[in-house]
């Protein structure tokens, strides 16, 4: 089966949420859908999925139903990169089996993501 995953984040303006997510991912800001609806992201890597940001009129009201984990050696200076670029933690970070470890942190409108500790065990 070859399919190609692309993510879809609603919010009240694509092009103000685009550049947070752009900067935190490494990715490319692409062109504005003609009708202003949609926005992608373009990822440095043909493997990696395209991210979109689609304008929704309901605003966020509760926790998301999904939401991205951004994997990383060093997460404390990776939540501090993403805090200078307008996203706050939430609570505490969390340890969980195997002495996995993460925070939880809100994008500059609310959408909840994780910053993941990786181990050279982890997605092997």
């Amino acid at each position: 089966m070859n399919v190609r995953l692309e993510i879809g984040i609603d919010c009240a303006e694509p092009t103000e949420l685009a550049p947070f997510w752009a900067e935190a991912l490494g990715y490319d800001i692409g062109q504005l859908g003609p009708d202003g609806t949609y926005l992608d992201l373009v990822p440095s890597e043909p493997e990696q999925p395209v991210i979109y940001f689609q304008r929704v009129p309901e605003p966020k009201t509760v926790k998301n139903r999904l939401h991205l984990d951004l994997w990383t050696t060093t997460p404390e200076r990776e939540i501090e990169r993403l805090i200078d670029i307008g996203a706050k933690p939430v609570g505490e970070p969390v340890t969980g089996l195997k002495g996995s470890w993460w925070q939880v942190m809100s994008d500059p409108v609310g959408n909840e993501f994780c910053v993941c500790r990786e181990h050279d065990h982890d997605h092997a």
